[in-house]
């Protein structure tokens, strides 16, 4: 069974063939332009590939509602030219077969425990801490939807108090995204992340901002791993940091072996490394072709 699959982010697109059980075959990235240049791009890449059905996995926020007329649809995005743009009507008008369609970070999610680090388990959170901040959930056994999708990059959090910076989010300005994602890390210091790596207070404040969101994710979703993935988490001197907040913030709260003992095996980095995104819209592909074979 050969499936395609996307990645589409909002920095760049990637696009792979792979197979059921999660092997890539090809893969191809290129920058996140205007959509007309960027969709020719993805249809130029499987227009001649055989493939059985394609998975999307998309930055947002995106309509998940298939009973909605913007089902399909990029929504509220600040991405120039994106903004309501109906990429998956946009695909299905060049490449007929089934397409399934997520967010990208709860494709990630799916990725992962399908054949990553949440392999085995029901239940996890995928983060991705980049040019924004956003995380997909599996619930006992399901993606997590609802009246939208989870938009866990945008929730409030306590500032840390050495930091001066307003916060970059053009909604809410010191949100996480606004404060943890790797523009902000830029505007702050004027310098990008990886040219920071020594700067022991850069990550400090990061450390802090990520461990508060993954204290929320725990105490409200009770996942039973939590996987930190994206450039910015590249630094991996951010994972002790992290876990150390988290096991402070809980404070003896909630009293189990993964956190007393285990935080390091609970809190970690992508099992499929940079594929994660990419494998699980292949199992949104996957899934897709199952559910229409399934109604003929």
């Amino acid at each position: 069974m050969i499936l395609g699959a996307i990645e589409a982010g909002g920095t760049k697109f990637v696009c792979g063939l792979g197979n059921e059980h999660g092997e890539i075959l090809d893969r191809v990235s290129f920058p996140t332009t205007t959509p007309e240049e960027t969709m020719d791009q993805v249809v130029r890449f499987f227009k001649e590939k055989q493939v059985e059905a394609i998975g999307i996995g998309s930055f947002g926020p995106v309509d998940l509602n298939k009973e909605s007329a913007t089902y399909g649809y990029v929504t509220t995005t600040p991405k120039p030219h994106w903004n309501q743009y109906p990429i998956l009507q946009e695909l299905q008008k060049h490449i007929h077969v089934p397409i399934g369609f997520d967010t990208d970070v709860n494709a990630a999610a799916l990725g992962e425990a399908e054949w990553g680090a949440a392999k085995g388990l029901d239940s996890c959170v995928y983060v991705t801490i980049g040019t924004g901040i956003g995380a997909g959930a599996i619930v006992e056994g399901k993606l997590l939807h609802g009246l939208l999708h989870p938009e866990m990059g945008h929730i409030p959090i306590k500032r840390h108090p050495e930091d001066t910076y307003a916060g970059n989010c053009p909604y809410h300005q010191d949100c996480l995204e606004g404060m943890a994602a790797g523009p902000a890390i830029e505007k702050r210091w004027g310098k990008k992340g990886y040219e920071l790596e020594q700067n022991s207070k850069v990550w400090e404040f990061e450390a802090y901002y990520l461990a508060q969101a993954v204290v929320h994710f725990i105490y409200i979703l009770s996942p039973q791993k939590i996987i930190l993935g994206g450039g910015v988490m590249k630094q991996k001197q951010l994972f002790p940091l992290i876990h150390a907040h988290v096991i402070q913030m809980l404070n003896g709260y909630i009293q189990k072996e993964e956190l007393a003992t285990g935080i390091d095996h609970y809190i970690v980095s992508p099992g499929l490394v940079d594929n994660a995104g990419l494998s699980g819209a292949l199992v949104l592909a996957k899934r897709e072709l199952e559910r229409v074979q399934a109604v003929r």
